[in-house]
């Protein structure tokens, strides 16, 4: 897919990066500074939609003329909704969570196009079912480094994340962060001016 204007990724997440360029995607990378503030009054998926927007908004009032995407992804179990984790303890105590039990993964994006004063938004959620994990799997998989800067603190597209998940219902690329059927299908309907496809 081809974008006749500058299009922008207002997000510094190497996974939504690779995504984009395993599509084909031509974009920028710009972090949008914004901080994943989750409020208690919002449901999850209005949480994941508010803070893509937010992002979006953000950095496209910088960049008028581009098409701005943001995203935004959160883990529902059991009622809770999981961020990323702030270090280690909280990475663990979230795995014990998931563990033997089935979760949500919500992902909200946002499409900002100041220029033609248009603006999309869409959350997707996929259902994800983990095993029964071991303190030493946990405690293994956390020392790896890799949960902490993970919503959930996992990341489906790990190397050991085979091992973990027994199985998902729905868009496996909403759970590493951006669903890109959704993406795909919200830029042809609203931008096709700006798109060669």
């Amino acid at each position: 897919m081809h974008i006749y204007t500058d299009f922008i990724l207002a997000s510094a997440s190497p996974r939504r990066e690779e995504l984009l360029e395993q599509t084909g995607f031509s974009f920028l990378s710009v972090p949008s500074g914004i901080p994943e503030t989750i409020k208690g009054s919002h449901t999850p998926e209005q949480t994941a939609e508010h803070l893509a927007m937010q992002k979006a908004t953000a950095v496209a009032a910088a960049h008028p003329n581009a098409l701005v995407l943001g995203a935004d992804t959160l883990v529902v179990c059991q009622g809770m909704i999981f961020g990323k984790p702030s270090g280690a303890e909280e990475a663990t105590h979230m795995l014990r969570q998931l563990s033997d039990s089935t979760h949500v993964v919500h992902t909200g994006i946002a499409l900002v196009h100041i220029a033609s004063k248009r603006t999309v938004t869409a959350v997707e959620s996929t259902e994800v079912m983990f095993g029964q994990l071991t303190e030493t799997e946990i405690a293994d998989y956390v020392a790896n480094g890799s949960p902490l800067d993970k919503a959930g603190a996992y990341g489906i597209q790990d190397e050991v994340a085979p091992l973990l998940i027994e199985r998902i219902r729905g868009d496996y690329y909403n759970v590493v962060g951006l669903p890109l059927r959704r993406l795909y299908v919200l830029l042809k309907l609203h931008y096709q001016d700006l798109i060669k496809v």
